[in-house]
């Protein structure tokens, strides 16, 4: 199954409580972690190394049940699992062109994808889709498609490039979009809506845009914005009345989003290829740099937590494919963090 406990889970739709635990954890752990009976879980791999040639995959999540890891692809819109025998597919649709962001929602046993299409996928791009498609799609713990929801249709004749997805408790997907002003709703019955559109969070038109998004249990998402490393506090009850995080560190490149706890969240910057450590004490109205963690120049995207103690970080090598590399890339890199 995918269900994963809160207490250990990376991007689901944690408690307030779940994170204070972990806040605690944190503070209490080093390399092992503690399930939520009290049992030591053993230490991940300081790196998992996986084959799979011109995968280029942007989205990563971690399935505690099952011990495996998830990822997306770029260029063939399949889902992967990875484990320590390497790679193998989880689950795949004719729909999916790219999948990119990655989201388990614990609490129905779900999958949630977000799709665009970048052109990379040679065999089912078009010039219908081709920088003009976003879409979430939903999968069951057996790989097989729940729901395709047609994001761009909410904004027709414009570019789109869904990005990346979170959930909240009720089951609500908010779903970023690169190439638009954008983060869509989507209910937990497939509804679709327009949550929140703003030419502030508009990027230049050769640029990404909004790209990490994160749900934080005090009601609330935190959402990345690539072009020039802004993050945003975007309350879901008032989402209009969204605020700019005040943080001083250079983030342009941020990419993909990870919640610790209560007041820590780790950002992603692709093109400094480092992962931050950010710190608040005043509910994200501002944040500072604790920790940074260097990581090689393969294009870092996002991260996984696989447990209260590791959190990975996935070199997806989309530089080179955006360089269009030859030979494509065939080994990829799940990485843990040490600050």
């Amino acid at each position: 199954m995918l269900s994963i406990s809160s207490l250990v889970r990376q991007r689901g739709p944690l408690t307030r409580a779940a994170l204070l635990v972990s806040t605690l954890s944190l503070s209490a752990c080093l390399d092992n972690s503690v399930d939520p009976g009290g049992n030591v879980i053993p230490a991940g791999p300081d790196t998992l190394p996986f084959n799979q040639p011109n995968l280029y995959p942007e989205g990563l999540e971690f399935d505690t049940n099952n011990g495996r890891f998830l990822v997306s692809s770029e260029t063939n819109g399949s889902i992967g699992q990875v484990r320590g025998d390497g790679y193998s597919s989880f689950a795949t649709d004719g729909r999916l062109i790219s999948s990119v962001g990655l989201q388990i929602d614990e609490l129905r046993n779900r999958l949630l994808v977000a799709v665009a299409d970048p052109g990379y996928n040679l065999d089912r791009t078009s010039a219908a889709t081709k920088n003009k498609l976003a879409a979430l799609a939903s999968f069951d713990n057996l790989g097989r498609t729940l729901d395709f929801v047609d994001l761009g249709r909410l904004r027709p004749g414009v570019n789109h490039f869904a990005n990346d997805v979170a959930v909240d408790g009720n089951g609500n997907a908010y779903i970023t979009d690169s190439f638009a002003p954008i983060i869509y709703k989507v209910d937990a019955v497939g509804v679709a809506s327009v949550f929140l559109e703003d030419e502030r969070l508009r990027a230049p038109a050769d640029k990404f845009g909004l790209n990490g998004i994160e749900y934080h249990p005090d009601g609330y998402l935190l959402v990345a914005k690539s072009d020039d490393g802004s993050l945003f506090k975007v309350p879901v009850a008032a989402p209009t009345t969204f605020t700019k995080v005040a943080i001083s560190q250079n983030l342009v490149g941020l990419d993909g989003l990870s919640l610790q706890d209560l007041n820590t969240v780790y950002a992603v910057t692709n093109t400094q290829a480092k992962v931050y450590r950010l710190v608040t004490t005043n509910a994200f109205a501002d944040a500072t740099v604790t920790g940074t963690f260097a990581t090689l120049p393969q294009y870092p995207t996002t991260l996984a937590r696989r447990n209260d103690a590791e959190t990975y970080v996935l070199y997806s090598n989309l530089n080179a494919l955006q360089a269009q590399k030859t030979p494509p890339v065939a080994d990829y890199t799940i990485a843990k963090l040490k600050f």
